[in-house]
């Protein structure tokens, strides 16, 4: 109830000042006039469509960047040449700013979707690679010598011991991942696109519409926050077993949940 007093207040602090003519509504719309635009766009039939398209390509990058960058992260941690190669590339990737990249992809796949689908899934790859990558190696050594122990062979230590210890560190960079795939998306469509909301938002630009930039950066933001608001029910339901050892009910715990958080003493 605080935070929503607090935007109550904001709100209409801003739509009084905006009003009182303070400052310009043609440079700080009031957000009746957010609104408004918001609602235009709506009635006119074509925003979903753009909504659509947006999300569509974020979501093809974001699922394809999951599955390459987990692969590559295994692959790396696990065998030590292809960390060699790998590590220093993504490194590179990781420090530069990924989205200059987005002309040039436009050149090699056009300003149709696949280039929007390519600008996300290399930011989200490379996010995803270090969480996995880390995460392997940040595995205690001493788990899967016991697992090894015990007969294990590599497929059940990936099953038993790497699975549920990078779980917590892939989905907590999915989160981070969904913003990054919908700023490829939304980047690539304003830099060449047809459709989209990046594509509505250069249109807003180029003609001076404050008040539908606004709208539409509003829009970017609900749907991203509605996406990292359902990754975050997604973390906690899987993720139960670092709560406790014992689920309600009785039900069964994975193995993970039976082993000792990373510093503790383990019991021979």
């Amino acid at each position: 109830m605080r935070r929503l007093g607090a935007l109550v207040v904001v709100l209409g602090a801003w739509e009084g000042v905006t009003r009182l003519r303070w400052v310009s509504a043609l440079v700080v719309p009031p957000p009746a006039a957010v609104v408004g635009a918001l609602g235009e766009l709506a009635r006119g039939g074509a925003l979903w469509g753009h909504v659509g398209a947006t999300v569509a390509e974020a979501l093809g990058g974001l699922g394809l960047g999951v599955a390459a960058g987990g692969l590559l992260g295994l692959a790396a941690a696990l065998l030590p040449p292809v960390a060699d190669v790998l590590a220093p590339v993504m490194a590179v990737l990781n420090a530069v700013p990924r989205v200059i990249l987005a002309p040039l992809l436009v050149i090699w796949f056009g300003i149709g979707m696949a280039s929007k689908v390519a600008l996300s899934f290399l930011l989200v790859a490379v996010t995803v690679f270090f969480a996995v990558y880390g995460g392997i190696r940040e595995t205690d050594r001493r788990l899967i010598e016991r697992v090894r122990t015990l007969g294990g062979d590599a497929w059940v230590v990936i099953r038993e011991v790497y699975v549920p210890s990078v779980g917590a560190w892939v989905l907590g960079s999915l989160k981070l991942a969904v913003g990054f795939a919908f700023t490829g998306a939304v980047v690539g469509e304003f830099v060449a696109s047809s459709r989209g909301l990046g594509y509505l938002l250069s249109f807003a630009q180029s003609t001076y519409n404050a008040a539908l930039t606004v709208a539409l950066i509003v829009l970017v933001m609900a749907v991203t926050l509605a996406l990292f608001a359902g990754l975050e029910r997604l973390e906690r339901r899987l993720l139960r077993w670092r709560t406790g050892t014992v689920g309600a009910g009785g039900r069964r715990l994975g193995t993970a949940a039976r082993t000792p958080a990373r510093g503790e003493a383990v019991v021979p």
